[in-house]
């Protein structure tokens, strides 16, 4: 099964609806990407909203990602800054 966020689907679809996602909705798409991988989260918030059960990596750079996994968080980044979010 293909996964592709809403976000990614909206802006491959060319429309500016994407736009339209709050900066907490880009966060949480792209750091559920890093917790399915294993991320080992450090911030408070991203803590209570994935927890660290499970969690086998303390570097982001050490997670292993697909190239669609990082082509996604590279979309949903450039889509934070365009939107002007803050990390």
């Amino acid at each position: 099964m293909k996964r592709m966020t809403a976000a990614i689907v909206l802006f491959l679809s060319g429309t500016t609806l994407a736009m339209a996602q709050s900066c907490d909705e880009f966060w949480y798409q792209r750091n559920m990407i890093y917790k399915q991988a294993g991320y080992c989260f450090k911030t408070a918030k991203a803590i209570r909203n994935f927890g660290n059960a499970g969690c086998r990596y303390d570097d982001q750079a050490d997670v292993p990602l697909s190239a669609r996994d990082r082509a996604e968080i590279a979309t949903i980044t450039a889509m934070e800054r365009a939107r002007g979010c803050t990390p």
